[in-house]
């Protein structure tokens, strides 16, 4: 799989036509089938380099296993809870969504269903088209002094809360990433969620479906907030348990819910649905001809920007890979999987702890992104399945790999301003140092013994270690060579550790028999980098 040679993209949900055009107009192939069946899906799936989706499409490990060719899922949307990630990272296929395409209809629903609540509007239409007059019965509430707990303060949070800072409301909240100080910015307070609970009026809730947040409202939950509370759920269904919910609903607990999202879609059981008090839609949060055609839009333009090169955004499982886009880290990151591969060679085994160590300043934030590269090169060549920036860090893993990254600001001379990258094998004196020479990856230092003019990585490299004084090996080198009309391009040697010197030798043709060479060297490896 080579990044930069999609071809053909399926489209299996509706979309705004801008996304198939977008495509089109970067020379893609495109593919538009929405309300394809599950085995529909599995044909169709086999010979597409990119998937894009909405939400009904469920792009499970079989889909995913189906699809031989498959590089890229695109979410046209936020939520990504309809992609097997973990199955498509190992699988080394890239997810990537549309974080802020439809933040603002999400933020804008939400914040029309408080109003719904606050005022039952829904319910008094529907009495309205019933031919009913009843004033009395749908008394309602000021939203002016009420307390709005918002939990999760991402890019919908934070805009269901300045919005609603408008009717006057005071907003309070919790997310475990965002700081304090940036909430305050917005102008929420945040609390702990025990603090929260008594003293909301309304809560909505902005977080992701994950175990932690899975039953976020629940039994107890409610018990610990003020009688009568109101609950808005516009995020995913499972953050509100539904269960405790119609509890609560039925005791008076809670006021009023307004729920956007279930836990099955569409709900089979209705008791929810039906409650009197309950507001609900069938998941409207991005169902507005404006976040559709920037969802559409936004998610064409980076398959596009991922097929020609250009750049990777929106990336949910290969953050490393987004990196191997920039020119200035795309050598790098062929330095760390050349460092891989020679250490894992010379090491003789793929099995332990591997540490990756980044010197100088240039290199501080660089591990992120060298240390899945070195786990490609490390993983070179074996049996596991084709190993991508996207998934080397889980298969290294599952090989009983263990990869771990320090950094120092200090990196010795003459390499202080460009830095240096070191591989070792754990409690082995097996270890590597290269660094990048203009866009060229160089060795500099093998198991100790170091070489005055670096030697390039790339290409097909042959690589000995032989007594200092026998030169007898590059002339046999030579002959083997000349024999299948070969070249020696470059030859490095190193300096001299226990009588023994390394050389590095690039040969434009790999030999296919070293047999002539091995009497004479104390260890020898071919590799292609």
């Amino acid at each position: 799989m080579a990044l930069g040679k999609l071809q053909k993209v399926l489209i299996s949900d509706s979309l705004d036509p801008c996304c198939r055009e977008i495509l089109q107009a970067g020379g893609l192939r495109v593919q538009e089938k929405p309300g394809l069946s599950k085995e529909e899906l599995l044909r169709e799936i086999r010979d597409c380099d990119g998937l894009i989706v909405r939400s009904a499409t469920k792009v499970t490990a079989e889909v995913l296993e189906a699809a031989e060719r498959l590089q890229v899922v695109g979410r046209a949307g936020t939520g990504v809870d309809n992609v097997d990630v973990e199955a498509a990272t190992r699988k080394g296929v890239l997810v990537m969504n549309t974080p802020t395409g439809n933040s603002l209809s999400a933020a804008e629903l939400t914040c029309g269903m408080i109003l719904c609540l606050a005022r039952q509007i829904p319910q008094a239409a529907a009495s309205m088209k019933e031919g009913k007059w009843d004033r009395k019965k749908y008394m309602g509430m000021e939203l002016n002094g009420k307390t709005l707990a918002v939990l999760g303060l991402g890019r919908i949070g934070r805009e269901v809360a300045t919005r609603m800072q408008a009717f006057g409301m005071k907003t309070i909240g919790y997310d475990p990433i965002i700081s304090p100080d940036v909430s305050a910015t917005f102008g929420v307070e945040q609390l702990p969620l025990e603090q929260i609970w008594p003293l909301c009026d309304f809560i909505t809730v902005h977080t992701p479906l994950l175990p932690s947040t899975t039953g976020l409202l629940n039994d107890s939950t409610f018990a610990k907030c003020r009688r009568g509370v109101q609950v808005v759920n516009c995020a995913r269904g499972g953050i509100v348990d539904e269960g405790a919910l119609l509890r609560a609903l039925q005791s008076g607990q809670c006021g009023g819910a307004a729920l956007d999202v279930f836990t099955q879609e569409p709900p089979k059981d209705r008791e929810l649905v039906n409650h009197p008090n309950v507001i609900s839609c069938p998941h409207l949060g991005a169902s507005t001809r404006e976040a559709q055609s920037r969802c559409g839009k936004e998610i064409a333009m980076q398959i596009v920007d991922m097929a020609t090169g250009k750049g990777l955004t929106g990336v949910v499982n290969g953050q490393a890979l987004s990196k191997a886009f920039a020119p200035q880290t795309k050598p790098w990151i062929s330095l760390a999987k050349a460092l891989g591969t020679v250490l894992c060679t010379a090491g003789k085994q793929v099995q332990g702890s591997v540490q990756v160590c980044t010197l100088g300043a240039p290199l501080k934030e660089s591990g992120s992104y060298l240390t899945p590269a070195v786990a490609m090169g490390l993983l070179a060549g074996g049996t596991q399945k084709e190993v991508t920036l996207v998934n080397a860090m889980l298969l290294a893993q599952e090989a009983g790999l263990k990869v771990t990254t320090t950094h120092s600001d200090v990196a010795p001379e003459p390499d202080s301003s460009t830095g240096l990258l070191q591989v070792s094998l754990q409690g082995t004196p097996h270890q590597v140092t290269g660094t990048v020479q203009g866009s060229t990856p160089v060795l500099r230092q093998i198991n100790g013994a170091t070489f005055k003019q670096p030697a390039p990585l790339s290409g097909p490299v042959l690589i000995y270690r032989a007594k200092a004084s026998d030169t007898s090996a590059l002339a046999t080198l030579t002959g083997l060579l000349s024999k299948v009309g070969g070249q020696l391009l470059s030859y490095h040697s190193s300096s001299t550790v226990a009588g023994e010197q390394w050389s590095i030798v690039g040969l434009s043709t790999p030999l296919s028999d070293l047999g002539e060479l091995k009497p004479r060297v104390t260890e020898v490896f071919q590799l292609h980098l």
